[in-house]
C-alpha cells in the first residue's frame, strides 16, 4: 500500500515505486524531486535516442544540490532485473563494472528516482566500447572567464573543423561552459579520435595562446579557455544532452545551440540566452526539435593525415630547439 512518502507508477507495463516526491532538490528554486522525475519523463523522447546502448554514470544528489552527492558506476545491488547493463573491464584488475544503460522510460524514472540529477554517457556504445560514435571539444573556461568566452572559442574551433569538411553542433554544458560534437558513426577508434582532438586543441592554442589554451594546469587557464580534448577516451564521460545540472542554485539543462543563436548571445553580450530551465527547454523541443538529431545518423571520417602531419611537426619543432 502506497503512503505519501512513496508513490507506484505504472510505465510502459513497469510498476515503479518512487519516493520522497516533494523533497526539494534545488532549494532556491524550490525544485523539487517530483519535478526532476516529471521533466525527464517529458523530456525523454528527445532524450532517449542519445542514451540508447551507452554505459553511463550516474551523478546522485540524495539530499539535493546542497548536499553531499557521488558518482555511481556500479549498477547497485538493488537494481532491478529488467534494467539493461552492460559489463566493462576495469583499468586495473578485479570484476568489470556493470554500467546501466538507459535505454527505455521505466529505467529513466528508475534512476531519477535515485536523486541521479546528471546522466553522463560514454562516447561509445555497448558492445563496440574501443569506438566512439563522435567526437567531443570540453570548453571549460578558466578563472576570469565564462561561457560567452566559450563561444567564442567554439567559432575558432568551427573554421578549423569547417576547413576539414567536418560539420560540428554545439550545446551549453548548463554550467559555465559550452561542448562542440563531431558526429563520426565509423569505425574510429579512441586511439584515432584523441589525437585528433588534442592536435586540434594545440593548433588553436598556438594561434591564439591569449585565448586558448590546451593543457590541464588550472594556473595556465586563468583568463582563457581550456579545450579538454582529454574527454575523447573510453574510459571518461561527458554531461547528456538534455540533462539536468546540478551546477547552481537552478536547474539548467544541458542544451543543444545552433551555430546562429551562439552568434547571436556573442553579438548582444546576452549570456542569459545560453541557459534553459526545464519549462524553457521542453517548450524549445516541442518548437524546434532536436537539434542533436543528425548525431545520431550523421556520418563523417577523420582527416587521418591532419594529425599525423601535426605530430610530425612538433617532432620537428621539437628536434629544432635541442639542436640549438
Amino acid at each position: 500500500m502506497a503512503t505519501r512518502n512513496e508513490q507506484a507508477l505504472e510505465i510502459q507495463g513497469r510498476r515503479l515505486k518512487v519516493s520522497n516526491l516533494d523533497k526539494v532538490l534545488y532549494p532556491a528554486a524550490g525544485f523539487t524531486k517530483g519535478q526532476v522525475i516529471d521533466f525527464y519523463m517529458r523530456v525523454s523522447p528527445w532524450l532517449l535516442p542519445h542514451l540508447r546502448d551507452r554505459p553511463v554514470t550516474l551523478k546522485r544528489y540524495p539530499d539535493g544540490i546542497a548536499g553531499d552527492f557521488f558518482y555511481e558506476k556500479d549498477a547497485p545491488g538493488y537494481t532491478p532485473d529488467w534494467v539493461e547493463t552492460f559489463d566493462v573491464p576495469r583499468r586495473a584488475r578485479g570484476e568489470p563494472i556493470r554500467y546501466i544503460l538507459i535505454n527505455d522510460l521505466p529505467t529513466l524514472v528508475w534512476c531519477a528516482n535515485l536523486a541521479s540529477l546528471e546522466i553522463h554517457p560514454f562516447l561509445h556504445k555497448a558492445p563496440r566500447i574501443e569506438q566512439p560514435t563522435y567526437v567531443v571539444f570540453d570548453l571549460d573556461p578558466g578563472e576570469g572567464a565564462a561561457i560567452l568566452q566559450c563561444a567564442e572559442v567554439a567559432f575558432l574551433l568551427k573554421d578549423v573543423l569547417d576547413h576539414l569538411k567536418l560539420e560540428s553542433f554545439a550545446k551549453v554544458s548548463g554550467s559555465k561552459g559550452i561542448q562542440v560534437y563531431v558526429p563520426l558513426n565509423s569505425k574510429a577508434t579512441y586511439a584515432a579520435t584523441q589525437p585528433f582532438a588534442r592536435a586540434i586543441a594545440q593548433l588553436l592554442e598556438r594561434q591564439n595562446p591569449a585565448q586558448v589554451v590546451a593543457e590541464m594546469a588550472k594556473s595556465e587557464r586563468v583568463n582563457k579557455v581550456f579545450i579538454d580534448w582529454s574527454q575523447n577516451s573510453d574510459f571518461k564521460t561527458t554531461v547528456s544532452v538534455y540533462s539536468l545540472r546540478a551546477k547552481s542554485e537552478h536547474p539548467f539543462v544541458s542544451m543543444p545551440v545552433s551555430w546562429g543563436e551562439l552568434k547571436t548571445a556573442l553579438d548582444t553580450g546576452d549570456s542569459g540566452a545560453l541557459y534553459w530551465q526545464p519549462p524553457a527547454a521542453l517548450e524549445r523541443l516541442e518548437e524546434a526539435g532536436d537539434l542533436f538529431a543528425p548525431l545520431l545518423t550523421r556520418k563523417q571520417r577523420l582527416p587521418a593525415e591532419f594529425a599525423k602531419s601535426l605530430a610530425i611537426s612538433r617532432s620537428d619543432q621539437g628536434l629544432k630547439r635541442r639542436r640549438a
